[in-house]
């Protein structure tokens, strides 16, 4: 480990682990978070570069009551490692990688931090929509290669762009960010369909079967937790089901996605584009399908990260625990 910060409070003597990253990648702050809220509950250690397979010897030596973690895999032998530990506290959304049923059978509250990155999240993917539509870049570099000099016209005429306003975007899950890109696209003028798995009373989007939605739309955009109903549900069959034109975008996680089928959709050209936020193994791996796909762009897991957006993580995360140390525990998912 490159950096272990241990600070002492007297007003609290509960011993905290905050383990800031995973698989030898930093998480949460790159030096621009103030973590002094965290300290002020107990006794802090700053665990930044634990690989997975020392994650249970960290907690064990730790001795620690509450654990705060990000990708990191927490199971029975994680938790058994740690007796003191009551109290694990995820900075994100998903807690896929908690076994949230052994924490129950132990007693561990595990916390999720809720609805922090809405906006952000929905940011990338009008981000990614625009791009797709606007063609922005392609015009750039036309205009920074001497195009536009050499034009005949006034107006060149580098590659086909599309108006938002009247195309259909699909959403396949309605929590809180996909309610927030649905609010997006409503102002763009586009009609939003809506697959979800909890019955909604929402009268501004269609709901329908996702067979339907992915025949439907224009955009596909996912917003669903990983779950083992949701695991791959994106596979070749989904991708040959859409419009040959269609942008497929994931922002949710990788898992929900056969990263080979949809290298196979891109290359056969079943559908038009993909834009990506996650993968089914992060960092990148080297034999990752999806490198060097065409008409893909993939972004490093960092539609979450702006520093609002990391800022007011911190706060939950830190609010969730605060509460749970006063006997009145917040976001509790288990």
């Amino acid at each position: 480990m490159k950096c272990r910060v241990i600070q002492r409070v007297l007003r609290n003597t509960e011993r905290l682990s905050y383990e800031n990253s995973a698989d030898r990648c930093k998480t949460i702050t790159n030096n621009d978070l103030d973590l002094s809220p965290l300290s002020a509950l107990g006794e802090l250690e700053l665990h930044e570069l634990v690989p997975q397979e020392e994650l249970a010897a960290v907690i064990a030596a730790s001795h620690c009551d509450a654990v705060l973690c990000n990708k990191s895999r927490i199971g029975a032998a994680e938790m058994d490692a740690s007796p003191n530990l009551k109290y694990i506290g995820v900075f994100a959304t998903g807690y896929n990688n908690i076994d949230v049923a052994a924490a129950a059978e132990r007693g561990i509250c595990v916390s999720n931090a809720g609805t922090y990155s809405s906006d952000a999240v929905c940011q990338t993917v009008f981000s990614y929509i625009l791009a797709y539509y606007s063609r922005i870049a392609e015009q750039n570099a036309f205009v920074q290669a001497g195009g536009w000099k050499n034009s005949p016209t006034f107006s060149a005429f580098v590659c086909p762009t599309h108006e938002l306003a009247e195309k259909t975007i699909g959403i396949v899950g309605y929590g809180s960010i996909g309610k927030t890109v649905a609010r997006v696209a409503h102002a763009f003028g586009m009609q939003v369909l809506v697959t979800t798995r909890t019955p909604r009373e929402d009268a501004s989007v269609s709901f329908l079967p996702l067979d339907r939605l992915l025949a439907s739309a224009d955009i596909v955009t996912v917003h669903c937790p990983l779950t083992p109903e949701s695991a791959g549900m994106f596979d070749y069959a989904a991708f040959c089901a859409m419009k040959r034109d269609a942008l497929f975008i994931n922002t949710s996680r990788g898992g929900t996605v056969v990263e080979a089928d949809l290298r196979r959709a891109l290359e056969e050209e079943k559908i038009g584009a993909a834009a990506v936020d996650v993968l089914c193994t992060e960092p990148m791996s080297a034999d990752c399908p999806l490198f060097g796909a065409k008409n893909l762009t993939i972004t490093p897991h960092s539609a979450w990260a702006p520093i609002e957006t990391r800022r007011r993580l911190l706060a939950i995360v830190t609010d969730c625990l605060r509460s749970f140390l006063e006997g009145a525990p917040k976001n509790k998912v288990n």
